[in-house]
């Protein structure tokens, strides 16, 4: 089993993915987001590497947490993904502050000018990744689930 980590933004899109075992997400890449069906197709091509039986969706809320503008956004991403992507769940993961621990990192590895900008989203979406399965690792061992 596979699962697919999705940070999207306007102008870029950071894809990650599951380890088979669901322990660690690694970042793919990073897909230019200016042409929308460009795009989709960059992500058809990860989609059917990966077979991933899930996709997490980065989900941009206020931090108060209402959703706003980006959040509506998403929101009409995930409908997209739903429709192209019928065997797999898409769920939405609260990414609030993702970008800033994907910085942090980033500094510590001393990535900086232009490199940093075409791995942001891709850490992102790692981040978003990881925390999500580290999440249902946690509620699991909790019973939860």
């Amino acid at each position: 089993m596979r699962i697919l980590g999705i940070d999207y933004g306007d102008a870029r899109v950071g894809v990650a993915v599951s380890d088979p075992l669901l322990f660690t997400a690694q970042g793919i890449k990073t897909l230019p987001n200016k042409v929308f069906d460009k795009m989709l197709l960059s992500l058809d091509e990860i989609y059917s590497e990966y077979k991933p039986e899930k996709i997490v969706l980065g989900f941009p809320k206020n931090m108060d947490g209402s959703v706003g503008f980006r959040g509506e956004i998403t929101l009409e991403f995930k409908k997209t993904l739903e429709e192209r992507y019928k065997n797999s769940e898409v769920v939405l993961y609260d990414e609030r502050l993702t970008t800033v621990m994907a910085d942090r990192f980033l500094s510590a590895t001393n990535t900086r000018g232009s490199g940093r900008k075409k791995v942001i989203d891709t850490v992102s979406a790692a981040v978003i990744l990881q925390n999500y399965l580290d999440s249902e690792r946690n509620n699991i061992l909790k019973g939860e689930k």
